[in-house]
């Protein structure tokens, strides 16, 4: 019987350069034609977004009331310097500051707790899911009015109904307490959407983990402590970042409940107020470009320095 070697030659500098060529060449095509799909996308998106923030620059530079059309003209940072001088802006900031700082705490608390429980099997499941996630699809300002009329009434309220139950006087919550109401509102609409974040991160947690944990003698509470809740980390920071980024837009049941008043005017009403209710065009568009400018800045700042997802995307 005779064997037959297969013999590997090696390979030459020529032989090295022109495979490195032709993947060279590969490479740029490919690359070619990822921008020439990327750049139908990238048009729309600029359009979309980059066009009408110009057009917000360009107002913003405008003397433009609507109750005097004729009266427009071009008056350069006037607009800023009256927005930042009569303090009204600060104020807004702030209550935007209180309001989406509150929400997005409570959401994410109360959506982990809901979380937690329905990381389980039992009866009902599929219902008790379906149910908890209702708030987050409704239409704002149907349940702005619904809590408004149905539940916060002073009259006719539920919650005063339970109140009068134990003894307690009714409360007008949206003069008395408006800015306690609209995170009360806002915490019950946003729980839901943190739950289905948090809840994919419980049901990706390794399970063999957990059960070593339990064996080496880890209660419940440590195993949560110190294995679940970092392995959620990544999960509650998503939350946080989608949050935040939706609850700073919110103005339905600021506009149905309260109107701005008690330290709920926050910018994005504010902005409504100048634009439709004082109809300063020009200076309306100022506080719009203010209010982008900070955003992207703490945006910027907390993507860097708090997020993790962030500081560690491409490590591997």
């Amino acid at each position: 019987m005779t064997t037959t070697a297969l013999v590997t030659r090696p390979a030459t500098p020529e032989g090295r350069r022109k495979k490195k060529l032709i993947l060279t060449q590969r490479d740029r095509s490919s690359l070619r034609l990822a921008r020439a799909l990327v750049w139908p996308a990238l048009v729309v998106a600029i359009v979309i977004t980059q066009v009408p923030f110009l057009a917000t620059i360009y107002y913003s530079m405008q003397r433009w009331n609507l109750q005097r059309p004729g009266d427009q003209a071009f008056v350069g940072f006037e607009n800023y310097g009256r927005v930042l001088s009569n303090g009204a802006f600060l104020e807004s900031l702030l209550a935007t500051v209180l309001v989406t700082g509150g929400a997005v705490l409570f959401s994410v608390l109360l959506g982990l707790g809901m979380a937690m429980l329905l990381d389980r099997r039992f009866i009902g499941q599929g219902i008790a899911r379906t149910l908890l996630i209702t708030p987050f699809l409704m239409m704002p300002a149907a349940a702005a009015l619904i809590w408004k009329w149905s539940m916060l009434d002073s009259n006719v309220g539920m919650i005063n109904w339970a109140f009068s139950l134990l003894g307690i006087p009714p409360i007008a919550w949206n003069t008395d307490l408006p800015i306690v109401t609209i995170i009360m509102v806002l915490t019950w609409q946003f729980s839901p959407f943190m739950m289905l974040i948090i809840l994919a991160g419980l049901q990706s947690q390794p399970q063999d983990v957990l059960e070593a944990a339990s064996v080496d003698g880890a209660g419940p509470v440590r195993s949560f402590l110190f294995m679940t809740l970092p392995h959620l980390r990544t999960y509650i920071e998503l939350a946080v970042l989608l949050g935040t980024i939706m609850l700073l837009q919110v103005f339905d049941p600021i506009a149905i409940m309260t109107r701005g008043t008690g330290g709920t005017k926050t910018l994005p009403y504010l902005l409504y107020e100048r634009a439709f209710v004082g109809l300063e065009v020009g200076e309306a568009a100022a506080y719009g470009v203010l209010t982008v400018i900070l955003t992207i800045i703490v945006a910027t700042v907390a993507l860097r320095t708090l997020f993790k997802i962030f500081r560690t995307e491409g490590v591997r």
